[in-house]
């Protein structure tokens, strides 16, 4: 994403937000989509090597953290790898950038990728979210030795306008959040969108050991008592505060910092 295409996007966003509203101090995160497709030109293997062997320690070496990389497992437009940054601040953002543009290792390889004989991709899709104070950075799962990685799940809700999604996130930090956790989820990141599609929308990413630990974590929340109680209250209604709701299942690559 070009600067100026984010800073443009960004002031569409506050043209759409209340004057007196307060400045979130969550991290930046930012989740890349790298279409791919099946053929002769081994798009898989090739841009995730690239991203193992180049990308990831130019990341590291430039102090962005903790990332993770993904491929779909269920979900739309298969083939396709996930890569998520998180950086402090939008500024820390900007100096990670400058200096992944001046690392002459990094740059070299990513010539070279480019170079190769066919097409690395289709095409990469870009979202940058700012976390939610009720969860201000990204908190991956502790990787346990000797135990399967875990299987994560990307939730977009999009909402109306700005307002209702602004009672979505208060609903996820005045107690959905704590029954995600209670009932055996793993919350990774929750991100309002700044620049991307479909906003104004709340992205967040679950971890869970399988996908019939997934059913059985979901099943106990829907039966929640505080869950209940909850979701009845004036204005929390799907109905008032969410448009639509998309998921899609990922699984983390081996080198993943998130798994």
């Amino acid at each position: 994403m070009r600067r100026r295409e984010f800073l443009s996007a960004a002031a569409g966003i506050s043209l759409a937000m209340p004057l007196d509203a307060a400045v979130p101090k969550g991290s930046i995160i930012e989740l890349r989509r790298y279409q791919l497709r099946n053929n002769n030109d081994q798009m898989m293997q090739r841009t995730s090597e690239f991203i193992e062997k180049f990308a990831l320690p130019a990341a590291q070496r430039a102090g962005i953290g903790p990332n993770g990389v993904f491929t779909t497992l269920i979900g739309p437009q298969m083939p396709a790898v996930w890569l998520l940054y998180s950086y402090p601040s939008l500024a820390a953002m900007e100096a990670a950038q400058a200096k992944t543009s001046e690392d002459k290792e990094f740059q070299q390889a990513l010539e070279a990728y480019y170079a190769k004989p066919g097409i690395a991709y289709e095409r990469v899709e870009a979202t940058l979210f700012r976390a939610i104070d009720g969860m201000p950075k990204v908190e991956p799962p502790p990787i346990e030795k000797d135990k399967p990685a875990r299987i994560f799940e990307l939730r977009v809700y999009e909402s109306n306008y700005p307002s209702t999604l602004r009672r979505k996130v208060k609903m996820f930090e005045d107690g959905e959040l704590a029954i995600f956790r209670r009932v055996g989820m793993w919350p990774v990141f929750f991100g309002a969108a700044l620049a991307g599609s479909n906003i104004p929308n709340l992205t967040y990413m679950l971890g869970y050991d399988s996908l019939a630990h997934r059913e059985q974590v979901w099943r106990a929340f829907s039966q929640d008592a505080e869950w209940k109680k909850l979701r009845v209250q004036p204005g929390l209604s799907d109905a008032e505060i969410v448009s639509n709701i998309s998921g899609t299942m990922l699984r983390p690559m081996p080198f993943s910092q998130i798994r």
